[in-house]
């Protein structure tokens, strides 16, 4: 049996931030910077492929000061939503799919920071596992440091255990080919739950629509971010659903990027689905773009289950409607599920 984690342990993300701390310390800037360029041309780019995209220490340690804590920030806001929609809904397993340094299994420790899970982390690049682990074992959570870091392609032949409660795949999708994406996303399908995460660009939503479709075909009930698990009501090619979280930026951010501010925003797509059904909330819908706050009134751009995409003007005289919606954020449910907040 693992531990309790101490009460006053820190969170996840305080907790990560501390880990990745002098990661580079011995690492040439340039090279850390050269390194970083390299993956982010993969990371934005639209050529699949079926090698590993991290080769080596240095290739893996440049990921991890730049985009963990990007992808720790989009999955933790994600699985907010998840948390939102199903509040008392608990993994006592979790699979990280493509994991590399194991961003998104800091994010599940955020989500739920107590109780017992089995965590496991797949990728085919061992320089990750490697780096991933030995960062897990200094968090203050007792499943990250129980954490098992397997070699797996991702893949065709990829395959996880039937009673696993969720898996996650984040930023993995566009580095595989159409063939390997369908295996990665069937296998997902056969967990209690799911998680997947793209970058908010127009292709990444387009794997995203296509991963949700498969999914619901697979009878997984959609938890977030859509409000119904019909169609999409974005057309692709015109607009794309997608979604922001805010991150701290590191010293390597401003370096590469060449900005000055303290902190980015990054943009996301994703889909979360369970196995048995979600009935939504009456009117419940979602959020689709940074709400616009004008005098006396909030425009919210919205998802919703009867109407799909539609405008709502909340003015002052709604009073607390009115008064929710100026709290209202991109990605929040609406209105507010009673006591949130």
């Amino acid at each position: 049996m693992h531990a309790p984690a101490p009460e006053n342990a820190p969170p996840a993300g305080e907790n990560l931030r501390a880990a990745l701390a002098g990661l580079l310390d011995g690492l040439p800037p340039r090279q850390a910077a050269q390194a970083v360029e390299r993956l982010i041309a993969n990371y934005r780019g639209r050529t699949p492929t079926d090698a590993p995209v991290l080769r080596d220490r240095s290739d893996v340690a440049a990921y991890a000061a730049y985009r963990m804590p990007a992808t720790f920030e989009a999955v933790r806001s994600a699985l907010a939503a998840f948390r939102t929609r199903l509040p008392a809904w608990t993994p006592a397993s979790h699979v990280d799919i493509g994991g590399g340094t194991g961003a998104a299994t800091w994010a599940v420790a955020d989500a739920w920071p107590s109780g017992e899970r089995r965590t496991t982390v797949l990728d085919w690049a061992e320089p990750a596992l490697a780096l991933g682990g030995e960062l897990a074992r200094s968090a203050a959570s007792p499943a990250l440091r129980a954490a098992r870091w397997r070699r797996q392609a991702i893949g065709a032949g990829l395959e996880i255990p039937e009673d696993t409660d969720l898996v996650t795949v984040s930023y993995v999708l566009g580095e595989l080919t159409a063939a390997d994406r369908a295996a990665v996303v069937a296998q997902a399908a056969r967990a209690r739950g799911a998680l997947i995460v793209e970058p908010g660009t127009p292709e990444g939503y387009a794997r995203i629509a296509e991963a949700r479709e498969r999914l619901t075909g697979a009878g997984l009930t959609v938890v977030a971010p859509c409000p119904h698990g019909g169609a999409c009501p974005v057309v692709a090619g015109t607009d794309w659903c997608h979604f922001s979280a805010r991150v701290s930026r590191s010293s390597l951010h401003r370096q590469v990027k060449g900005g000055s501010l303290a902190y980015e925003d990054e943009k996301f797509s994703y889909v979360a689905v369970v196995r048995d059904a979600v009935p939504p909330r009456p009117g419940e819908a979602r959020v689709v773009r940074r709400p616009q706050i004008r005098k006396g009134q909030v425009l919210l751009d919205l998802c919703t289950a009867e109407e799909g995409l539609r405008r709502e003007t909340v003015t002052k005289r709604r009073g607390e409607v009115y008064r929710a919606a100026r709290d209202a954020d991109w990605g929040d449910a609406w209105p507010p599920p009673a006591g949130a907040g």
